[in-house]
């Protein structure tokens, strides 16, 4: 076994990983770039060592300067985690060229799966099915444009490298291919530095199930059962969970067979995950799923299968990369119970997921699950860190294992209104929305649930009154308990040299909201439009700069709490321009100067977090001035400027 490892990714899965090695006793070096230098995982790590600045492209991309730190630290292999370089065969040539082992498969499975046009003749070959579609390489618009009304619509477009749903797009009709074929284009270009595209057909009523495998180098292949992850928006995986609902015996015999035939096909060795797309629309048959891709590295999402099966996945890419044989045989292998993961990320829902920056100034997990349940929280941020611009949103993976589904359905809500988070807008509302959804509650889930309720999804009700009691007092200061020995400390609110009453603004959305607090027969007491009201002992708060933030149940409520002393003029904006909302790359531009727009038209797409979202005009008006094409933008920064009326 290895005694000293390295591992080239950051955030969470770092510290996953240097869980497992401080447990069997293998010593751990971080690399990180100047965002990352005070980071928990650097932290958590036994050594660690920059590697450059912030950009990945400069960092964590840089496999020549993580190949040198581990020779310079002594580790004698590399975990790549998952992103970043886990699935370039080029840095796994590198790496081994060193004399170093590379965690995870090799070089040539790597490079059979890495292109979906080509792992999809592969598996063909193998007799693995697959669904229709063309995956040759001809790229030009008219012949992709006539492969789509071959296979007829609708279509969907895949980036053939990578994965994350980057470079994908659903077309319903030939008039909007072109489009969509550019966008997509442009996404896979910049996510994977790989511009082509496949062209599939698009199930109705798809599910996204996925099978778990792992090979040694002895020729052995097991799976460790399935896992669905058909909890999609943008085809980003939301919620998954192990196993999968409705599964069947002979379902789950004819998928996982598939997959360990897969997995055999390349001699796989490590541990791997085989997608496959099912028509659910007549429940799950074995005569309806094909291969999607395999994604030849350990998943987001791979705690649920260590909950049910009771394996660290961690352990075994250990030890199948230090050469020894798989821990258990496929009968040895046994699913017990249920789990969830749903993927807290620093977004904002209600601005369709825009990613959102901040400071956590508040952050708090359940120390435990519900009744019969257990839980597992992995993050790789800590109260007063930063959500960068730099790299993925992510704040935690929260998981959960109960004995049935329906008990760790309970557990996850349960656990999502349980978690406080303060200091950056989170989806923990969305995520306890979509828990408690009835289709999904029911195991009734396909790939387009959530875009079809993402309205209801995403609705916020308005601030209870007593949350707006709650917070109108913590923002007074008046329920801070003094310490001191002064008797009349006893009465909250009291205070020698200053009144008793105080009043206070609260501003939340658009509207603005005055209250008085005071004491009265010993409580405190809050005053809102002539009517009193008295806050809970239970209510959930965290006060921080400028803010108070009121939790209620899975919701955040942040009321801004206005500076009388702050300039209030707008530096440069108002109704006037139009702002950037998150730091990006100004990839297109379709408006110029001189030219009158209406409200709704596209004028521009930003690129964020590898995505391009479009800016559109927030009203009818002529555009002064416009961003340039290829402009990196700050948050906030003006893209374009009207002429004023």
């Amino acid at each position: 076994m290895f005694s000293k490892i390295l591992i080239a990714n950051r955030g969470e899965i770092a510290c996953r990983i240097i869980r497992t090695a401080r447990r069997m006793g293998i010593a751990t070096v971080a690399v990180h770039s100047d965002a990352d230098a005070g980071a928990l995982f650097v932290r958590e790590a036994d050594e660690a060592v920059r590697i450059g600045p912030a950009p990945v492209g400069e960092s964590y991309l840089r496999g020549d300067r993580i190949v040198e730190a581990a020779l310079a630290t002594g580790a004698q292999a590399i975990h790549p985690g998952y992103g970043f370089l886990s699935e370039n065969p080029g840095f796994v040539d590198l790496v081994t060229a060193a004399g170093l082992v590379f965690i995870g498969p090799s070089a040539a499975s790597i490079r059979a799966m890495g292109l979906k046009d080509a792992a999809k003749e592969l598996m063909e070959k193998a007799g693995v099915p697959i669904v229709p579609g063309y995956h040759g390489a001809g790229q030009a618009l008219v012949l992709l444009a006539g492969k789509a009304r071959e296979i007829g619509y609708p279509v969907l477009i895949k980036a053939r490298a990578g994965g994350g749903g980057k470079g994908m797009r659903r077309v319903e009709h030939p008039d909007g291919f072109a489009d969509a074929l550019a966008s997509a284009k442009r996404e896979a270009k910049a996510a994977f530095g790989d511009e082509a595209v496949l062209i599939e057909k698009y199930v109705e009523k798809p599910r996204h199930i996925e099978v778990q495998v792992f090979g040694d180098n002895f020729g052995n292949a097991v799976h460790l059962f399935e896992r669905d992850c058909s909890a999609q928006r943008r085809h980003q995986k939301v919620i998954e969970e192990a196993p999968a609902p409705g599964m069947t015996a002979e379902m789950r015999a004819a998928m996982t067979d598939a997959a360990v035939t897969a997995a055999k096909a390349i001699g796989y060795s490590g541990a791997g995950t085989i997608e496959f797309i099912v028509d659910a629309s007549e429940g799950l048959r074995p005569d309806r799923f094909w291969f999607m891709e395999m994604n030849t590295r350990l998943q987001v999402e791979h705690p649920v299968t260590e909950m049910v099966t009771g394996v660290d996945l961690v352990e075994w890419q250990l030890r199948v990369a230090a050469g020894e044989k798989l821990p258990l045989s496929q009968d040895e292998i046994r699913l017990s119970g249920h789990a969830f993961e749903a993927r807290i990320y620093a977004e904002d829902p209600t601005r369709d997921f825009l990613p959102a920056i901040g400071t956590l100034h508040h952050l708090k997990f359940p120390a435990s699950g519900a009744e019969g349940s257990s839980i597992r929280i992995e993050t790789g941020v800590r109260q007063g860190d930063a959500i960068s611009p730099f790299y993925d949103p992510m704040i935690a993976k929260l998981v959960v294992h109960a004995g049935d589904r329906a008990s760790a359905l309970d557990a996850l809500v349960d656990a999502l209104e349980s978690t406080e988070v303060a200091g950056s807008t989170v989806n923990t509302a969305f995520l306890a929305a979509l828990a408690r959804d009835p289709d999904f509650s029911a195991g009734d889930v396909d790939t387009g649930l959530i875009a079809r309720r993402q309205a209801a999804l995403t609705a916020i009700a308005q601030p209870s009154p007593a949350s707006v009691a709650a917070a109108a007092l913590a923002a007074s200061g008046a329920s801070l308990l003094k310490t001191g020995a002064d008797p009349w400390d006893a009465l909250a609110g009291y205070a020698h040299w200053s009144p008793v009453r105080r009043t206070v603004t609260l501003a939340y959305g658009e509207s603005e909201t005055i209250a008085a607090v005071h004491a009265k027969a010993g409580r405190l007491l809050v005053e809102i439009d002539g009517a009193e009201r008295s806050v809970p002992p239970a209510s959930r708060v965290a006060v921080w700069p400028g803010h108070v933030t009121v939790f209620e149940g899975s919701v955040a409520h942040s009321f801004k709490v206005p500076d009388p002393f702050a300039d209030a003029a707008d530096a440069g904006g108002g109704a006037g321009s139009l702002r950037a909302p998150m730091p990006g790359l100004v990839k297109v531009v379709r408006a110029s100067a001189g030219e009158h727009v209406s409200k709704g038209q596209a004028l521009l797409v930003l690129e964020a977090m590898k995505m391009e979202h479009t800016i559109s005009a927030p009203h009818d008006g002529e555009v002064a001035e416009i961003v340039a094409e290829g402009q990196q933008v700050t948050d906030g920064a003006v893209l374009v400027r009207f002429v004023e009326t």
